[in-house]
């Protein structure tokens, strides 16, 4: 059974990686779909950029995040003045964090998927009058749609195990940044919480594991669907 504290901890993780996932998702979809066959100049570097995330270690991200959406960053203090917006030390800036943590894994699952896809077919629906917005509707987003659930379920489950960027930029506060991986590191700290901190660590091995097994399952149900 899980404290007060730990359900909160679990419940926090779940919201955050949710609203991650779910904002970044879009954007992830219009960037594969614009990358996935167009050439032009500098798109190694933009392709490049995309990727840092998933290569550049998590604190760099949440320092990243800290210096320009700090309270007393310009840009930061800014939306705290005009739009009463705050990222920092608060939750929402924890999913900000997530979502750019994990969006390479989206992000790259989608744009593999569009790949595959036959361009033929883009063509002879093309060729009958169909503009771009209809074949990217009506085609591609539904041919890509085993790159799109695997890469929303995968980037869900990596969200639950983010650390580093969180703890930079938000900080570990009890009941508003402070999600499972926070919640095992303080255990850690806190005499007597090694009991605490290992069954926090099964909860998120099996929080991980159901991940990936829906990922895959998730893509190869939906490409017998499609018949691929």
């Amino acid at each position: 059974m899980l404290s007060p504290a730990e359900t909160d901890a679990l419940l926090l993780s779940l919201r955050i990686s949710a609203v991650a996932v779910s904002c970044a998702l879009p954007v992830a979809i219009v960037l594969a779909s614009l990358l996935a066959h167009r050439r032009f100049p500098g798109k190694a570097i933009i392709d490049g950029a995309l990727h840092l995330p998933m290569v550049l270690p998590p604190v760099v991200v949440g320092y990243l995040l800290l210096i320009v959406l700090g309270t007393r960053a310009p840009v930061g203090a800014w939306l705290l003045e005009h739009l009463g917006i705050r990222f920092a030390f608060s939750w929402t800036g924890a999913a900000l964090a997530s979502a750019i943590i994990t969006f390479p894994f989206q992000f790259r699952a989608i744009r593999l998927s569009i790949e595959a896809i036959d361009s033929g077919i883009a063509d002879a629906a093309k060729t009958l009058g169909a503009g771009a917005f209809d074949r990217f509707i009506n085609l591609t987003l539904p041919l890509a749609l085993p790159g799109v659930i695997a890469g929303a379920i995968t980037a869900f489950a990596a969200c639950l195990g983010e650390f580093g960027a969180i703890i930079t930029f938000v900080s570990n506060i009890p009941g508003e940044t402070r999600t499972l991986p926070l919640a095992i590191y303080s255990a850690l700290q806190s005499p007597g919480g090694e009991a605490e901190a290992a069954r926090l660590s099964l909860l998120s091995i099996a929080l991980a594991l159901i991940g990936v097994t829906l990922a895959e399952f998730a893509d190869r149900r939906i490409r017998v669907f499609a018949g691929r």
